[in-house]
């Protein structure tokens, strides 16, 4: 016995190992593309649907599916109406594994974990190893299901075994047990797996699994209201979605079932072929469609019904003084697959600031009021408080599984929070130098006041179309910048050429002059930065280029 039971643990614990490497390596080789697909296709619910079935037969997880719609709400890409429709299609998507399971491929396995190896193993391509971990996690997947059949078989001999399991006739105690093994492991794939196994060896009559897999839908829900539990209340509702979606289904499927068991199990049996395994992968199918297409034209009412356990109206929780972090950190909902995009959200914000912030300091210069030079020393201290929090952050996600295509741009990243929060130093020099102006009566004449503000006006475009680019992937104002940039470098020649004749005319004072002079050149720095900026995630560098034409044009 003790060896059955060894079997059955080890094959379980390959099944598992199997499925998390399948469903990782799936979400880093396409993580980053299919998150833009989910993005982008999600405007209405059946859109919402669709993709979220595609989504999920991808990655083989509805867990990894939802948890990522959980994070997206609650960095705010994607609202409440179409996080359902993602949600409904997540849980068709996730009948693909029993589906697959129920071919029963298993004596391919050896063949297809020598393939994974291969590749891992022998191929340096980055996006290869990754789809080698599937085929490596695909075989261990079945070569768990083997050992556990194994097992099985011997189970089946045992007239105890027999009369335990068949004892299992409480509709609402199978319901209970798929629930608990569900949320013990983590994946409603698994458990279903298990009574698939168990039907093929005559262990579990086909009536009963039903109402286990209805247990398994509920079970399902524990990953994403564990993740959301640190996140906003919207991602809250969000998780809520999931788990009311899968208990109004499964009650309505119940009542059915209650009613109709015997013709439905008939139906079930005639379209597999009576073959237990299909029979199992096909009801657990059906069971959710058929929850989708009832509960499909309610989506509104759903998301409303959420609010009534979670409200997203209550006053906004106290910070720190104003050091928070919106899309990372305490409220934030990791996954992996939007790791990188939540960093990106916090970057872009952080760049705001200092945007707006260096227009303040400029504004400040020119109106030597007190009031905004402190404002801007004070989001300056915000603005270094952003740049320690991502970067421990990005050092953080650094270390995790992380699709390639983010992985890849994690060293530009460290690059962008950098140049960003440089800007941030230049406002608060700007600063200093309106400081300085008051205390030492230094005046500034028209003329170099109107060439400050055209200098500023160009860098403020510079930098707002570069974080647009960097944040969006939005290259539209690509030649915008390059042009810009040689603009910007032109005006500071221009401009410290004028000034100097200024000074020789004894127009300005040398202090105002040193101090102009400075300013110059800190706003074409500013512009030095955004350009890194705009460029830092692309694999060519289009101003290296640019000179690289530029001369063999001179030549």
């Amino acid at each position: 016995m003790a060896n059955i039971i060894l079997g059955l643990m080890g094959g379980l614990g390959l099944f598992l190992f199997g499925m998390k490497q399948m469903s990782d390596g799936l979400e880093k080789a396409a993580g980053a593309k299919m998150r833009s697909v989910l993005e982008f296709f999600t405007r209405t619910p059946l859109r919402g649907i669709l993709v979220g079935t595609l989504f999920t037969a991808i990655i083989q997880s509805s867990s990894a599916t939802t948890v990522m719609v959980v994070s997206f709400v609650n960095s705010g890409l994607m609202n409440l109406y179409q996080a359902a429709g993602v949600i409904m299609g997540a849980n068709i998507g996730t009948t693909v594994t029993s589906q697959l399971i129920s071919f029963n491929l298993s004596a391919l396995a050896p063949a297809i974990i020598m393939i994974g190896v291969i590749m891992l193993m022998f191929c340096k391509n980055v996006k290869i190893q990754r789809i080698g971990e599937v085929f490596l996690g695909f075989g261990i997947l079945f070569m768990g299901l083997t050992t556990m059949s194994s097992s099985m078989s011997v189970l089946r001999e045992s007239p105890r075994v027999v009369e335990i399991m068949s004892s299992l006739t409480s509709h609402i105690l199978a319901v209970l047990v798929g629930f608990v093994v569900t949320a013990v492991l983590q994946s409603s794939s698994a458990t279903v797996g298990i009574v698939l196994l168990l039907a093929t060896q005559g262990l579990l009559d086909i009536r009963i699994c039903f109402f286990i897999i209805m247990g398994c839908n509920i079970g399902s829900c524990v990953s994403a209201l564990l993740a959301s539990i640190s996140g906003k209340p919207v991602a809250k509702r969000a998780a809520l979605i999931h788990l009311i979606f899968n208990i109004i289904g499964t009650a309505v499927i119940y009542v059915i079932l209650s009613f109709a068991l015997n013709p439905i199990t008939d139906f079930i049996r005639y379209i597999s072929g009576n073959n237990p395994a299909r029979e199992v992968a096909n009801a657990h199918t059906l069971i959710k469609i058929t929850e989708v297409l009832m509960l499909a034209p309610f989506n509104k009412q759903l998301v409303k019904l959420t609010g009534l356990f979670v409200h997203t109206d209550e006053k906004k929780e106290e910070t720190n003084g104003q050091f928070d972090l919106q899309y990372i950190g305490v409220k934030s909902v990791y996954s992996p697959t939007t790791a990188v995009f939540d960093a990106t959200r916090e970057m872009e914000r952080m760049g705001q600031m200092a945007i707006t912030n260096l227009e303040r300091a400029m504004n400040a210069l020119v109106t030597l009021d007190e009031n905004e030079i402190e404002e801007v020393y004070k989001v300056e201290k915000q603005i270094d408080f952003l740049n320690h929090a991502i970067t421990a952050y990005l050092v953080k996600i650094n270390g995790t599984t992380l699709p390639a295509d983010d992985a890849r741009s994690i060293g530009g990243l460290f690059h962008v929070v950098n140049d960003i929060e440089r800007i941030g130093d230049h406002a608060e020099n700007v600063a200093d130098d309106a400081r300085s102006r008051i205390r030492n009566g230094i005046v500034f004449s028209d003329s170099a006041q109107k060439e400050l503000s055209q200098m500023l006006d160009m860098v403020i475009k510079i930098t707002t179309y570069a974080l647009d680019m960097f944040s969006h992937n939005n290259q539209e104002h690509m030649q915008e910048i390059l042009d810009l940039e040689d603009q910007i470098d032109q005006a500071e020649r221009d401009l410290q050429e004028s000034h100097i004749q200024r000074l020789t005319r004894n127009e300005c004072t040398a202090s105002a002059g040193m101090m102009f002079s400075d300013l110059l050149s800190g706003l074409e720095r500013v512009a030095d930065h955004a350009t890194n900026i705009a460029f830092s995630l692309l694999d060519d560098d289009p101003i290296e280029q640019q000179k690289e034409q530029r001369a063999q044009a001179a030549h």
